[in-house]
Parts: structure tokens; C-alpha cells; sequence
């Protein structure tokens, strides 16, 4: 679905340039889980950025990174609008940072779905309590405000808006970071349900690595901006070919196995 050949990212600043993407090449299949796990720094975040061409002016983006034939690094903005929510799809690190906390979140999806799918305000009110209900979600937390919701009811909330569109692959950054275990667990749960139950790809973006190894298909380790190593979870669980991903690993327990 998505290829990645050579790419880096720089931050340029008037103090500095800060690279914090380099030469990254990467493929991210159709259909299956992929995982990229690192520490904080690594520039995973800034990969994904780029991925959406979501990054801050004076922004230096090089490389390729092709979807279905198109290359998103030169691909024109109003090409990247559209491709954007119906192609590919954000959750954020913090619910909160997608929703707005003066309007309802039934209010929010529905009007994606009108803007984007050009539905009509019954029918996108409709779809929305459909898609709230993928999530666990009622038409009661439809009528809410997002500080009426739990941090896991929001971020499901925030999963069924980054559904609504159908988009072929959903990326997820950091989604479980700022919430307890047990709601970890609930929203981890509920991700894998939706895009296995839709077809749809999924690109978990973590520091979480045993939470990684659970769900993924597809594993890269990211250091220093860099892929410094890729494969099955089950083959970087038993034989990691890198010192990162052996620190990485040497800091969790690990209960249970890998997907193979």
C-alpha cells in the first residue's frame, strides 16, 4: 500500500537543522498490522507526519513515498486533502488534540461525514451513531461534550471519527499512551476489532513493545531517526539483530507470545 524509499526529514530553525528522519525505507502492506516502536526522540511521530505531509513550515521532506502509485512527497495539496481522511486516516496521541470542546462528538463526526462523504445531515447523523456503536459507544455519548467522556470513551470516539471516511489504512500514534492499563487494554481491543473487521490497514506507532509484538503483523524498530531493524514479531522477539532492539526488550517482561 504504502512504499517508503530514502526518506529523511529536517527541521530547519534559525539556530539549526535537526534531522529527525534518515534515509528511511519501508513498506507497509494492504491489510495488515505494521508496528513502529522506539524510544522518545526517535522520530517516529515525524514519519508518520510526513507520511500525512503534516509537518511545520521550513520543514526539509525528501525522498519518495509512494501510495498506489502516487508519490505523497510531490503530490500537489489538493490531492493530499482528499487523500487525507478518505485514503488514510490519524489517530493522535491525545483524544483531545482531534476533538473540539465546545461541540458534541456526535455533532464533530457527523459533520466529517457531511464535509467529507457529502451526506446529508440525517443520513451523516445516522452513520455517526453506526460508527459509535463499532466502538462501544451509545447515542447518549453522541449528545456529550468530549470532557464528558472517560480518556478511553473519547479516544474510541476518536477512532469511529478517524473511521467514517473508510480509509484503507488508519494510522495510530501513541493511542493508549495517556491512559491506565485496563483502558489501555479496552482501546487496543476495540483498534485491532475495527481494522481487521473492515480490511483496512493499520500502522501503530509505539514505544509500547511488548503491546506491539501482541497485535502486529509487521515490526521496525526506529533509533535516531532511522530503521535500524524489520520483521515478524516473532523473529525480532527471539533473535533482535540490534542493540536497540535488544534494550528495547531487555526492559519488559514478557507474558504470552508473538503473532508469527
Amino acid at each position: 500500500m504504502i512504499s517508503i524509499r530514502g526518506l529523511s526529514i529536517t527541521y530547519r530553525t534559525p539556530a539549526r537543522n535537526v534531522p529527525a528522519v534518515r534515509d528511511v525505507s519501508l513498506e507497509i502492506p494492504a491489510g495488515r498490522i505494521t508496528a513502529i516502536v522506539g524510544g522518545s526522540g526517535g522520530g517516529k511521530s515525524s514519519l508518520i507526519y510526513g507520511i500525512l505531509r503534516l509537518l511545520p513550515p521550513r520543514t526539509e521532506l525528501s525522498g519518495s513515498i509512494l501510495f498506489d502509485g502516487t508519490d505523497l512527497v510531490s503530490a500537489d495539496e489538493e490531492w493530499i486533502r482528499e487523500f487525507r481522511w478518505k485514503r488514510v486516516a490519524l489517530v493522535t496521541q491525545g483524544a483531545m488534540n482531534s476533538l473540539t470542546p465546545v461541540l458534541t462528538v456526535g455533532y464533530q463526526i457527523s459533520e466529517v461525514l457531511q464535509v467529507r462523504q457529502g451526506l446529508s445531515r440525517g443520513e451523516a447523523e445516522k452513520r455517526t451513531l453506526e460508527l459509535l456503536a463499532m466502538t462501544n459507544l451509545t447515542p447518549v455519548h453522541a449528545r456529550r461534550f468530549p470532557h464528558e467522556l472517560s480518556g478511553g470513551e473519547k479516544q474510541r470516539a476518536v477512532i469511529s471519527m478517524a473511521l467514517s471516511c473508510s480509509p484503507d489504512l488508519l494510522i495510530a500514534d501513541e493511542p493508549t499512551s495517556a491512559l491506565d492499563v485496563i483502558t489501555q487494554a479496552e482501546v487496543i481491543t476495540t483498534l485491532v476489532r475495527m481494522v481487521r473487521d473492515q480490511g483496512m490497514g493499520l500502522l501503530l506507532v509505539t514505544h509500547d513493545l511488548p503491546l506491539a509484538i501482541s497485535v502486529c503483523d509487521d515490526l521496525a524498530v526506529m533509533h535516531e531517526g532511522r530503521i535500524v531493524e524489520t520483521g515478524t514479531p516473532s523473529k525480532i522477539l527471539r533473535y533482535p539483530s540490534h542493540e536497540h532492539t535488544r534494550k528495547l526488550l531487555s526492559a519488559f517482561i514478557f507474558k504470552g507470545g508473538a503473532r508469527t
